[in-house]
């Protein structure tokens, strides 16, 4: 989804630049050392959740079945948090009274520190270094209080609050997402039930701790050396699709929905694979940017 990705990235850029125009378009700054606020992923200071994952269902003619387990560990209101998945995935193959067993399996650890995410690659032996342009944007436009703004890309992706239950002791919002639900508390997410194509996957909170002492051990990565990737605005692409970005804003703000699928699909394989509701939830996703950006 290369374009589509670029298409949104610049749009994003061009938000959080809204309100400091100097009258230059050569220069592209998500963040300034004036205004850098703080994140605020949460509306709960700290926390220790541990889940547990499960993977079931099939669909054409494979069997799939899976467990494991993530720990996360967040303090400062989510601005530094760190993530463990260790899990295994088997899946069983029958094509013509063949049968055949694969099986993959997965240690992720991830970090995120007031934007930069630190990932671990277990098999290079290295972390890669990256700044996350939501978090970026977040604190560009949304003071940083990503909860907020995570909240109303949810509605706008079409989620919906369904009511509340309670979950390992907490009031938790219910919504109902593309394709399952969640259960969250304060932004934290206790549960969720994704079931794509026949396949089940569920994370469930087993424990969850909030308002305590996380101690800065638990935010230790592996003693790998750190090499930074490529940034957003060191992007050539990114670069040449900035130009007359307002012109093609205001095209695409004129577009109807076939219109833009056609040209959106046309020459992107992944974007041709995304089903009807897939296209649709992006293209409005995409007007509403526009419209953020022209201040609507």
């Amino acid at each position: 989804m290369k374009k589509l990705t670029i298409i949104i990235a610049l749009f994003i850029v061009s938000i959080s630049c809204k309100g400091n125009d100097t009258k230059s378009t050569d220069k592209l700054s998500i963040n300034t050392n004036q205004q850098d606020p703080i994140l605020k992923r949460y509306n709960v200071k700290s926390g220790i959740i541990k889940y547990k994952l499960t993977v079931s269902g099939g669909t054409m003619g494979s069997v799939v079945v899976g467990d494991g387990t993530e720990n996360v560990y967040f303090k400062d209101w989510g601005k530094l948090e760190f993530m463990e998945e260790k899990s295994t995935t088997t899946t069983t193959i029958n094509i013509f009274g063949q049968k055949k067993v694969e099986k993959a399996n997965v240690h992720k650890i991830s970090k995120l520190d007031n934007g930069e995410v630190y990932n671990v690659d277990f098999d290079k032996k290295q972390i890669l270094l990256r700044r996350d342009m939501g978090m970026e944007v977040t604190k560009a436009f949304a003071s940083g209080d990503a909860n907020k703004t995570g909240m109303e890309m949810l509605e706008s992706m079409g989620g919906k609050k369904i009511g509340n239950e309670n979950f390992l002791g907490y009031n938790c919002e219910v919504w109902s997402i593309l394709g399952g639900k969640q259960w969250m508390y304060k932004g934290a997410v206790l549960k969720l039930e994704i079931n794509v194509m026949g396949i089940l996957t569920v994370k469930e909170a087993t424990s969850a701790k909030f308002d305590v002492n996380v101690p800065d051990s638990s935010f230790n990565l592996p003693d790998f050396p750190i090499v930074k990737e490529e940034g957003f605005l060191d992007n050539e692409e990114y670069k040449d699709e900035m130009e007359n970005m307002d012109d093609k804003m205001d095209m695409l703000s004129k577009m109807s929905y076939e219109d833009w699928k056609k040209m959106a699909t046309k020459n992107d394989p992944e974007m041709k694979e995304m089903s009807d509701e897939e296209l649709y939830e992006t293209y409005n996703m995409i007007q509403k940017m526009i419209k953020m950006k022209q201040g609507n």
